[in-house]
């Protein structure tokens, strides 16, 4: 394997990559760097968590001019979140580098505070395309003179429904700018996209089939829509992870799972489109601290959330598509660490997963919770076992005992709850500590878990 000096790297970016814990390159970086380094446009496809980040950022800070006062670089990706990580890993590199500024530009955030940090006239921007677009028409961001233009995560921006506002920008640039295109899949539109605006690409595949990373040891476990949360509740307590991503198909499930969880005692946080930025950037730092250890997101919130130490992810909604599910458990088991995914499946939902297994060449395993069907079909009036006729005596005795409560008491709810009183957590529950950090993640933790001695909600 080629070290970061031999692909043109200098020694003084090689020196802040060491300082980071990052000694040598990825797949992806070993085959693109030379190619952006000769100037070169790239296509390049890998999977999500393989380091296509540096890919871009490497070669990029090593051919900027630095006395210049433009734009030289563009970097347009289909989320908030993506745009700041970016941002900061820029931030990272560039700090004791005099003359190199970057700047996230992106919906939510306040115009006049971006406005103000354009006068500094930055080299690199990183953004999304509605905000990006927004600057173009005020004429504030001018990318005529851009040398660099990177699209990240293209398909999920043609998954948005971004690619219109993507060509709008691209119609912006000079002609003979350097293009590099990041994608995890290459759907027709994308392919038509880099025929039309890129110069004879080199074309770079790390893996020709884009299965899931082998070190995420996947789960499916099959159970009903009334059981869901229960099942969820009941793995979050048995596999107590240190740091777990929710995934939820809506916003609206996202807030009713995380009152549920919260409610349960668990340290945990919600993210979707409708909180506000600085909510969602609350939510991430509490989430990268790990002070919460559970976040709750739906598919385009998340997308591209790179957290060290996320040892689960737990698809509470199956996944739509192989691409999304892939998109999914690529937040766990990252830069060489192990994970785990967990997806709860329906019986309605079996043909997905079975589509899910066979575009991915791949065969998950499967366990039942107790909560299948056949449960539902026994309290429907069908013959019942053993255990589910315990539990339907169990949910008789339930019954009654409200019924019974509701008559000896008319001051309470049917759920025995004081009328006029607000429903909520129990206040003997508080939030707690889950699960253990990765070994490399501990030393960071340890300090600010001896100021709060935490225990597991019983």
């Amino acid at each position: 394997m080629s070290d970061f000096l031999s692909l043109g790297i200098s020694e003084a970016v090689v020196d802040k990559l060491r300082g980071h814990g990052i000694a040598k390159p990825t797949p992806i970086q070993e085959q693109a760097i030379p190619f952006v380094m000769k100037g070169n446009d790239i296509i390049a496809q890998a999977q999500t968590g393989t380091g296509k980040t540096f890919a871009f950022i490497l070669p990029i800070l090593e051919k900027i001019d630095r006395e210049a006062t433009h734009v030289q670089a563009l970097i347009v990706t289909p989320t908030r979140e993506l745009a700041l990580q970016i941002t900061e890993e820029f931030e990272k590199l560039i700090a004791d580098m005099p003359g190199i500024d970057v700047l996230a530009v992106y919906g939510g955030q306040d115009v006049a505070k971006q406005l103000k940090k354009l006068k500094r006239n930055p080299q690199i921007v990183v953004g999304t395309p509605g905000r990006l677009l927004d600057h173009i028409r005020r004429e504030t961001v001018r990318l005529s003179e851009i040398s660099f233009l990177v699209l990240d995560e293209a398909d999920q921006m043609l998954h948005i429904g971004f690619l219109g506002e993507v060509e709008d920008i691209i119609r912006e640039t000079p002609a003979d700018r350097q293009t590099m295109l990041f994608s995890a899949t290459m759907p027709p539109e994308i392919r038509q996209l880099a025929k039309k605006h890129m110069r004879e690409p080199e074309y770079i595949q790390v893996e020709k089939t884009q299965g899931p990373a082998d070190n995420v040891k996947q789960l499916a476990i099959h159970t009903t829509d009334r059981g869901k949360q229960a099942a969820l509740i009941h793995l979050v307590e048995t596999h107590r992870p240190f740091l777990a991503v929710i995934f939820c198909r809506t916003k609206r499930r996202v807030s009713k799972l995380y009152d549920a969880l919260k409610a349960h005692g668990f340290p945990c946080d919600e993210l979707h489109g409708d909180l506000s930025q600085a909510k969602r950037e609350q939510a991430m730092k509490r989430f990268r601290d790990a002070e919460t250890q559970l976040l709750v997101a739906t598919d385009v919130a998340a997308r591209g959330l790179d957290v060290e130490g996320v040892t689960h992810v737990f698809n509470y909604d199956i996944p739509e598509d192989a691409e999304s599910y892939i998109h999914r458990i690529g937040r766990t088991g990252r830069a060489g660490m192990t994970g785990i995914a967990i997806t709860l499946y329906t019986s309605a939902n079996v043909p997905v997963l079975t589509m899910i297994e066979k575009e991915l060449h791949i065969t998950i395993e499967k366990q039942n919770t107790g909560n299948s069907e056949e449960s539902e079909d026994n309290s429907r009036g069908g013959l019942p076992n053993s255990k589910s006729d315990k539990r339907g005596t169990a949910r008789e005795n339930q019954k009654s005992g409200l019924r019974n409560r509701k008559h000896s008491n008319p001051n309470e709810n049917r759920s025995g709850q004081k009328r006029g009183t607000k429903a909520g957590p129990d206040k003997r529950r508080n939030k707690t500590t889950i699960g253990a950090p990765p070994k490399n993640k501990r030393e960071e933790v340890r300090k600010s878990s001896d100021k709060t001695k935490r225990s597991y909600p019983k």
